[in-house]
C-alpha cells in the first residue's frame, strides 16, 4: 500500500488540481517512467544536454502553461502563475533528476524581471517565446563578485540614440547556452549609484553574445557568457535605477522557494531505494533493518522528510496569500530554501549511513541524489545568508504577534499576481506575524510537541533577557547559532499548522518532534560553546536542553510505516 505522505509515481493522481494541471503533471511523470531508470542515469553520467526533456515540455506546453501569468496569457485559462502547481512540478523533477529541475528553475529566474517589468513589448515577447518552448536565463552573477549586485561589471554605454551598448561577462548562468531571452543586470557608465542600474533582455543567439563555456561538469549548462558591444534598445530595457535592484531581489524571492520541493523529490526517490535495499540485505543472518540503530536512522529520515513536506506545503499557502499588507512569506520563503534544503541533506546522510557502499553504485538513483542534494542549500544564497536574513524577523515573530485572518489551504486555480508586484525590497524589520502559539496549543496532548514548546518559550526568554548586544550583533558566528534555534521554532509552527489541516497521524508528528527536540538541544549546546557567548547566554543555553519523550510503541508504529516502503516503488529499468 502506498504511503500517503510520499510521492509515488505508481499511484500519483493530483486530483486536487484542475483537469489540465492534472494532465500535465501526470504526463510529466509518464514521460520519465517511460524513459526508464537506465536511460536517466546514463544521461546524468554522460552529461547529456536535456534536449529530449525540453522537446517534451515544448510539445505539451508545460512551461508555457505553468509560467505565463494570467495577464500575459491572452485569455488562455490554462495559463497562470500558480505556486501550488509549480511546487508539485518541482517535486516531480527533483524526483527524477536535478538537472531537469535546474533548466526549469533558471527559466523561472529569467522570467522574474520580465514579468515585473512595465515593458509591455518585452512581456509579450517572453510569452511568445514560452509558447514556442524556449527556456530563459537570469544574468545576475559574475565571476569576480558572485551575486553582489552592488559591484556589477556589466557596463552599458549610451549609444546616443536612446539605447545602450553593453559589454561585460556573467558567470554561473543556467541555460545560458540556449535561452531565448536572458535577463541581464548591469549599470550605466554615465550614472553613478543605484540610479544607474539597468535590467535588460538579451538573446543568446545574437552575434554579440559570446558563450564562453559550461563552468560545471554536468548536464546542467551553467554558463559563462560575455557581451561585446551588445545593442540594447528601449524595447530591451526591463528596469532602471532602484527598480532594477528590487527586481533582482524579488526574483530571487520567487525562485528560491522552488529549492525546497526539489529537495523533497530527491529524498523521496532515494528513500524508496534505501529502504528496499536495507530490508532485503542480509547481514550476519539477519536483515539490515533488524538492527536498532538502522531502524532509528531510517525512522529519523522518514519523519524529517515528512516535516519537509508539511512545512513546504503550508508555506505555499502564505506565499499565495501574500499582499502589500501581508508579507509573512518573506520569512517562510528563506526558511523553505535554507531549512528544508538542509533537512534534505540530513535525510540523505541518514539513509547513506544505512546503505553504505550501495550508495555509490552507478546503477542506482541514490548515487546522484547524494551529490545533487548538496547543491540546493548553496543556490539562491547560502545557508548563512538566509539564516542572517531570517534573524531580521525574530523579534516580531516571537514576541509581537499581530491579528490576521486564518490562511486556508491554497490549491485553487488562481494566478499569484502579487509575486510580480512585490514592491521595494526593504522594510523587513516591520513585517508582522500571527501568533505562533495556537499551533502548539492544538497539539499539547503530544508529549514531544509539549517538550519542544518549552524550548520555544525559552527562546522567547532569551530574546527578552539575553539577546546579543551591539558588539555581538557583529559576530555572525554567534548570530547564526541563534538563527538555527529560531528557524526550528518557525519550522515547527508551520509543520503543526499543516498537520492540523491534513489530519496527520499523531505518531508521525510526535516522532518528528522528538527529532526537533534533539535538534534544538544540539544548537543550544553549540551556542553555549561560542567564543563570544556571555555567561548569561551560556546558562540559558544549557537550561534549554531537553530530552525527548521516549515511547517505544509509538516508534514501532512509525517504523512499520517505514518498513512498508520496501518494494513500494522501483523505477522500471
Amino acid at each position: 500500500m502506498a504511503d500517503a505522505l510520499l510521492f509515488n509515481p505508481r499511484t500519483y493522481d493530483p486530483a486536487h488540481f484542475d483537469p489540465e494541471t492534472r494532465r500535465l503533471l501526470r504526463a510529466t511523470v509518464d514521460w520519465f517512467e517511460e524513459r526508464g531508470k537506465r536511460r536517466i542515469i546514463e544521461d546524468y553520467r554522460t552529461r547529456a544536454w536535456l534536449g529530449d526533456f525540453l522537446d517534451f515540455a515544448a510539445k505539451e506546453g508545460l512551461f508555457a502553461a505553468f509560467l505565463t501569468p494570467a495577464a500575459e496569457a491572452a485569455g488562455d485559462a490554462g495559463k497562470r502563475w500558480d505556486t501550488a502547481r509549480i511546487a508539485a512540478l518541482n517535486e516531480i523533477l527533483g524526483f527524477y533528476g536535478l538537472d531537469y529541475w535546474y533548466a526549469w528553475q533558471v527559466t523561472i529566474l529569467g522570467l522574474g524581471p520580465v514579468w515585473q517589468s512595465d515593458n509591455a513589448a518585452a512581456r509579450a515577447r517572453a510569452a511568445e517565446l514560452l509558447g514556442q518552448g524556449e527556456v530563459f536565463a537570469f544574468g545576475l552573477s559574475e565571476k569576480a563578485h558572485g551575486a553582489d549586485i552592488y559591484s556589477t561589471d556589466m557596463l552599458l554605454t549610451p549609444d546616443g540614440e536612446g539605447g545602450f551598448r553593453a559589454t561585460g561577462s556573467k558567470y554561473y548562468i543556467g541555460n545560458g547556452n540556449k535561452a531565448g531571452l536572458v535577463s541581464v543586470f548591469g549599470r550605466r557608465t554615465d550614472v553613478e549609484g543605484p540610479d544607474g542600474y539597468v535590467f535588460f533582455a538579451a538573446d543568446s543567439r545574437h552575434p554579440a553574445y559570446h558563450l564562453v563555456k559550461n563552468v560545471v561538469d554536468s548536464s546542467k549548462y551553467v554558463s559563462e557568457f560575455r557581451l561585446e558591444d551588445y545593442p540594447v534598445t528601449a524595447d530591451d530595457v526591463l528596469h532602471t535605477g532602484r527598480a532594477a535592484f528590487d527586481a533582482a531581489l524579488n526574483t530571487v524571492n520567487v525562485g528560491k522557494f522552488n529549492l525546497c520541493t526539489a529537495s523533497i523529490g530527491i529524498c523521496e526517490h532515494a528513500m524508496y531505494e534505501a529502504v528496499t535495499h536495507a530490508q532485503n540485505r542480509i547481514l550476519y543472518g539477519r536483515p539490515v533493518t533488524a538492527f536498532p540503530h538502522v531502524r532509528r536512522e531510517l525512522t529519523d529520515a522518514y519523519v524529517r522528510l515528512a516535516g519537509m513536506k508539511l512545512f513546504s506545503d503550508r508555506a505555499v499557502d502564505y506565499f499565495r496569500t501574500a499582499g502589500p499588507d501581508d508579507r509573512r512569506y518573506l520569512l517562510f520563503n528563506p526558511m523553505t530554501k535554507m531549512k528544508v534544503a538542509t533537512e534534505g541533506e540530513k535525510v540523505i546522510d541518514l539513509m547513506w549511513d544505512v546503505i553504505a557502499a550501495k550508495g555509490f553504485e552507478k546503477d542506482n538513483y541514490f548515487a546522484q541524489a547524494a551529490v545533487e542534494i548538496r547543491g540546493l542549500p548553496k543556490l539562491e544564497g547560502t545557508v548563512h545568508v538566509n539564516l542572517a536574513l531570517i534573524l531580521k524577523f525574530m523579534g516580531n515573530h516571537l514576541l509581537a504577534p499581530a491579528a490576521y485572518e486564518p490562511v486556508p489551504t491554497r490549491l485553487d486555480a488562481a494566478d499569484d499576481a502579487f509575486l510580480f508586484r512585490q514592491g521595494p525590497a526593504r522594510g523587513l524589520g516591520s513585517v508582522r506575524f500571527h501568533d505562533w502559539r495556537p499551533a502548539f496549543d492544538a497539539y499539547d496532548r503530544l508529549p514531544n510537541v509539549a517538550r519542544f514548546r518549552e524550548q520555544a518559550d525559552a527562546l522567547c526568554d532569551f530574546v527578552r533577557t539575553a539577546a546579543p548586544d551591539e558588539a555581538q550583533s557583529r559576530d555572525l558566528d554567534l548570530l547564526l547559532a541563534v538563527g538555527q534555534l529560531f528557524a526550528l521554532v518557525v519550522h515547527a509552527q508551520l509543520v503543526l499548522e499543516q498537520a492540523a489541516l491534513t489530519g496527520l497521524d499523531d505518531d508521525v508528528l510526535d516522532e518528528l518532534f522528538a527529532v526537533l527536540v534533539r535538534d534544538f538541544s544540539g544548537h543550544a549546546v553549540e551556542l553555549h560553546g561560542k567564543d563570544s557567548a556571555t555567561e548569561a547566554q551560556q546558562a540559558w543555553a544549557l537550561g534549554a536542553v531537553r530530552r525527548p519523550v521516549v515511547d517505544e510503541a509509538r516508534t514501532a508504529r512509525v517504523w512499520a510505516r517505514v518498513e512498508a516502503l520496501s518494494g513500494a516503488y522501483e523505477m522500471k529499468p
